[in-house]
């Protein structure tokens, strides 16, 4: 597999700031080209150049920052220095000057295969920025090939960097993606402009909180976190806010079950869901890909506090072991399904579909019951993840 390499180009001012890089403006709690650069990374490039034609203190702030991504970021001037920081037989993903998109718009550009132009036929669409024929216009975004770069390397040194390789790709005759309506209402889009920017910013991350399968997360706790992000995100709330809140409602919600208050204690825990939900997809933003799968985890950990010490409770209280024994399978069964390397369906269990499924059980004092149907639930989600492997297979 050819190595992927991405080419930014960081030279427009923005129309509402003049003297300040459209890439240095903030977007998703970090500056537009850092979160092109998550982007990037996350798609798989080893190599980043960054185009510029002049570097700003911000800017040059921002590649910094970028850099600790453990990637290689560096800056170019020209297509030949480009292709002269590029190994052989690499494949270069592009990204317009400007240009707002999220994981799965760079993901198709970003898989292997022959030279491609991410299109538009809406002149007026956002994403639109250049015309290459009577119908399509570019959307921003292209995969070339290095020996594309190196002839654009060969023109005259007055060419329009962006605009040369664009032309050398549709004159290679690549082939044309078109933008769907999903990738746009995604918030796939060029802004030039602080204002446009901020606009785009709640659109993405809508979309990013919506990547979610399962049930619970999809319709209640991530609506939860795509009201939230936007706030934290313009009031710059580091990562570890809401997973702080997220941790402290959490021992509240333990507490509060150890004292036999049952329904209070799932109430919390759904609390501490909904925060915990919303500090994985700030992370997701950011780039912390890794964090963010742990707090995946950290949903079970909740999850098992909550039934164990629940079941313990109610144990106790009945003098009867089966509440307990209910808890624990449906911990290990749940523990199990999340290990399940096949993907998960819409109805199946997660750690946020138990707690809602028990806080109505608890508040009505039928803990047992709720702990039966979670265990089943449990069960019936795990043999679908077995059968689903087998097909695999």
């Amino acid at each position: 597999m050819a190595m992927l390499a991405g080419l930014i180009f960081a030279i427009e001012e923005a129309s509402d700031r003049p003297g300040t890089l459209v890439a240095t403006l903030p977007f998703g709690g970090m500056t537009l080209l850092e979160y092109q650069v998550r982007l990037l990374v996350g798609a798989g490039a080893q190599q980043v150049l960054i185009a510029v034609g002049r570097v700003t203190p911000a800017l040059l702030a921002a590649i910094n920052r970028a850099s600790r991504r453990d990637i290689a970021v560096d800056v170019v001037r020209s297509a030949e220095e480009a292709a002269e920081k590029m190994a052989p037989g690499t494949r270069v993903l592009v990204l317009a000057d400007g240009l707002v998109t999220t994981d799965p718009v760079i993901d198709r550009m970003g898989s292997e295969g022959p030279e491609a132009l991410l299109v538009t036929d809406q002149a007026d669409s956002p994403a639109a920025i250049e015309r290459l024929d009577m119908r399509d216009c570019w959307a921003g975004m292209a995969r070339i090939s290095l020996a594309q770069l190196k002839k654009i390397a060969e023109m005259p040194e007055d060419y329009d960097f962006q605009s040369a390789l664009l032309r050398v790709a549709a004159q290679s005759g690549a082939q044309h993606v078109p933008l769907t309506s999903g990738w746009l209402r995604g918030g796939h889009a060029v802004e030039r402009s602080a204002e446009g920017l901020a606009a785009r910013n709640t659109g993405v991350l809508a979309a990013l909180s919506e990547r979610r399968d399962d049930w619970a997360d999809r319709w209640i706790f991530t609506r939860i976190a795509r009201l939230a992000l936007p706030e934290l995100v313009s009031r710059n709330v580091p990562d570890w806010g809401p997973l702080v809140a997220g941790g402290v409602l959490g021992v509240m919600a333990l507490v509060a079950l150890g004292a036999a208050w049952t329904g209070t204690g799932l109430i919390v825990a759904l609390l501490s869901a909904a925060a915990l939900t919303t500090a994985a997809s700030l992370t997701t933003l950011r780039g912390e890909d890794r964090r963010s799968q742990m707090l995946e985890w950290a949903m079970l950990g909740l999850f098992g506090g909550v039934a164990l010490v629940a079941g313990w409770i109610e144990q106790t209280l009945l003098d009867s072991a089966t509440p307990m024994v209910l808890a624990m399978v449906a911990l290990a069964a749940q523990a199990l399904v999340e290990r399940a390397p096949s993907r998960p369906r819409r109805w199946w269990a997660s750690p946020s579909a138990h707690l809602l499924l028990l806080t109505p059980f608890a508040l009505a004092g039928w803990v047992g019951i709720g702990f039966g149907l979670s265990a089943l639930y449990a069960f019936g989600t795990l043999a679908a993840a077995v059968e689903a492997t087998r097909e695999k297979a």
